[in-house]
C-alpha cells in the first residue's frame, strides 16, 4: 500500500511514538522509509544572532560569530547523529532507511521533502495544544495535514 514513508523527528524524546509508528508501517508494507529532522530558526535549541549594542549601536565581533557558529555547528551534529542512530535502528529492523536534515520553515521543508522524494504518506505528531494555542501560535501539524501532497497520519503526543 505505501512504499515511501516520511517521518519527520524532532527529537528522539518527543518523537518516539512517530519513529515507531513510521518503522512499523515501513516493515509491514516493505516501505523506503525517510528520516527527517527540520532545524528551524523559530525552534528554541537553534542559537540566535548575537545582538549585543555599545552605545544603540549593534556590535558583533569575531569571536561572537565564532561562537555562534560553533553553536549552530552543534546543532546540526546532535541532528545528525539522532537521525544515524534512528536510521541504523530502522535498517536492524530490516527497513531501508535513508535520512535528511534542512534548515529552514518546518511545516514548508516537510511538504517540500515530501513532494521532491514522492512520499505516500507522512508520519507526523500532533502536539499537545489547546485550540487557543493552536488558534494564535499556529501548528506544524496542522499545516502539512492541509499543504501536503499525500496523506498524513497524526500521532497523538
Amino acid at each position: 500500500m505505501f512504499s515511501k514513508i516520511l517521518a519527520p523527528i524532532q527529537t528522539t524524546m518527543t518523537d518516539q511514538g512517530v519513529f515507531d509508528q513510521a518503522l512499523a508501517l515501513a516493515k509491514q508494507n516493505q516501505a523506503g522509509l525517510m528520516l527527517l529532522h527540520v532545524i528551524s530558526p523559530d525552534m528554541r535549541s537553534t542559537p540566535a544572532l548575537p545582538n549585543p549594542t555599545l552605545y544603540r549601536y549593534p556590535v558583533i565581533t569575531d569571536e561572537l560569530m565564532q561562537d555562534y557558529r560553533q553553536r549552530w555547528e552543534d546543532v546540526e551534529d546532535q541532528g545528525l547523529e539522532m537521525l544515524k542512530a534512528l536510521a541504523e535502528k530502522a535498517e536492524a529492523a530490516g527497513v531501508k532507511a535513508e535520512f535528511s536534515q534542512n534548515v529552514g520553515n518546518t511545516g514548508h521543508v516537510i511538504c517540500h521533502m515530501a513532494d521532491n522524494w514522492e512520499a505516500d504518506l507522512i508520519v507526523i505528531r500532533q502536539p499537545d495544544r489547546s485550540k487557543l494555542d493552536e488558534l494564535f501560535l499556529g501548528s506544524i501539524s496542522n499545516y502539512v495535514l492541509h499543504h501536503a501532497p499525500c496523506p498524513v497520519m497524526t500521532i497523538p503526543s
